[in-house]
């Protein structure tokens, strides 16, 4: 499986690592030219691939979207079509909205599947996914399916926490958010037992 992850900020770079090491194929992209990012890939995820956005996309399994909330706005839906995609963002300040973020990207792209996963714990306590649960939320069951078993080939304990309304609970203000727990503390916190 082909992994892309979009984004070469602080988490970005944190996933590709892990997935190089758990034995993905993996690009990487930002923005812009590839070559912005070189050293980037090189230092805080060698054996990911800078590519070109487009390219990168066109040619993954799955989506990793590891972006700033702001430029989710200016991303184009149609490359992602039939793409299993991982919304691993957050709105920052969070907004006081009935719906979650994931549900605002599932609707933007609409010929995706989509799965929130990947934005509850911080960058730097992804760092040691053993032990560390991990909440997936989605609501095709064949692509959480897909997500948890990379969550867990990545080394996380990964929860499935329902549709991607259910997702609301991974998201800042969510019970869970930005705490690193183990899979029964996970559980008890966001109210799943």
């Amino acid at each position: 499986m082909r992994i892309a992850v979009l984004g070469a900020g602080h988490v970005g770079p944190v996933i590709a690592r892990l997935a190089v090491a758990a034995g993905y194929d993996v690009s990487i992209a930002a923005s812009g030219d590839p070559q912005d990012i070189a050293l980037i890939a090189e230092f805080l995820a060698p054996g990911a691939e800078p590519r070109w956005a487009a390219d990168a996309v066109g040619d993954a399994d799955l989506v990793v979207l590891a972006i700033p909330w702001h430029r989710f706005t200016s991303l184009d839906p149609g490359p992602l079509a039939g793409k299993v995609v991982v919304d691993a963002m957050n709105e920052w300040p969070p907004a006081d909205s009935p719906t979650g973020t994931s549900e605002h990207v599932a609707e933007k792209l609409s010929g995706a599947q989509v799965v929130k996963t990947l934005n509850h714990i911080a960058y730097h306590e992804m760092e040691e996914p053993r032990g560390r649960a991990l909440g997936v939320a989605g609501d095709d069951p064949a692509a959480v399916g897909v997500v948890a078993t990379f969550i867990e080939r990545l080394g996380f304990d990964a929860v499935r926490v329902g549709d991607l309304a259910a997702g609301r609970l991974l998201e800042p203000a969510g019970p869970v958010f930005g705490l690193a727990l183990t899979r029964s503390e996970f559980e008890q916190a966001g109210g799943l037992l």
